[in-house]
């Protein structure tokens, strides 16, 4: 039960490292996807365009470009049918990978569909190679594969890990900053108050009202 339980979790995040998606780009407007990626982590995507439904000889371009959290730019291209990036995250954060389509001759494109075939981790990693490379295959292969999976797993607990300690001292310190400034605005409260209070008194006094 335990195996079956942990070759289960296995492929659940195989199939959660390995992202195709068809992205629908308008003709005006950008359209993104994104991903939380911790550091030092491989990233690798194959993209391209999909025939038109209407006419299959048709052949439409995009514009993409990929930045890091930080904004750096790690992949560029325009008016592209199909193409391929891979990098390697330097630090951590949400990943961005933006489609567009440009006017060309003043003529505006129609609607384009997208296949954006993204991979992290494990997921992009090139088995067949280290397989050749090293020898092995068969079950000695896909035990590779395992231990490389628990490897990802156990990196991935302690990222998070540490971003919920980030978090949670973040929320501390956001609540401390709060709680200062409840006493303070309370205090100024006070203060004006008693200001109010001593003005009144002396007005109604130089009145000789009381």
């Amino acid at each position: 039960m335990k195996l079956r339980s942990l070759i289960t979790l296995l492929f659940l995040f195989f199939i959660a490292e390995s992202h195709a998606i068809w992205l629908t780009i308008p003709s005006s407007g950008t359209k993104c996807v994104s991903e939380d990626i911790q550091s030092n982590v491989v990233v690798l995507a194959d993209y391209y365009v999909v025939a038109d439904e209407v006419d299959h000889n048709q052949i439409h371009t995009v514009s993409l470009k990929v930045t890091s959290p930080y904004g750096n730019n790690l992949h560029q291209k325009e008016n592209v049918t199909h193409g391929q990036f891979a990098f390697t995250s330097a630090e951590s954060g949400t990943y961005l990978a933006c489609f567009w389509l440009q006017n060309i001759n003043n003529h505006q494109q129609p609607t384009v569909t997208v296949s954006l075939d993204w991979r992290t981790g494990i997921s992009a990693k090139d088995w067949e190679t280290v397989a050749k490379k090293e020898k092995i295959q068969g079950v000695e292969l896909e035990l590779r594969k395992l231990e490389a999976a628990v490897e990802a797993i156990r990196e991935n607990l302690i990222y998070l890990k540490n971003r919920e300690a980030d978090m949670r001292e973040v929320s501390e310190s956001t609540n401390a900053k709060v709680a200062w400034f409840s006493i303070m605005s309370l205090g100024v409260c006070i203060v004006v108050a008693a200001l109010q209070l001593w003005y009144l008194k002396r007005y109604f006094r130089k009145k000789k009202l009381i």
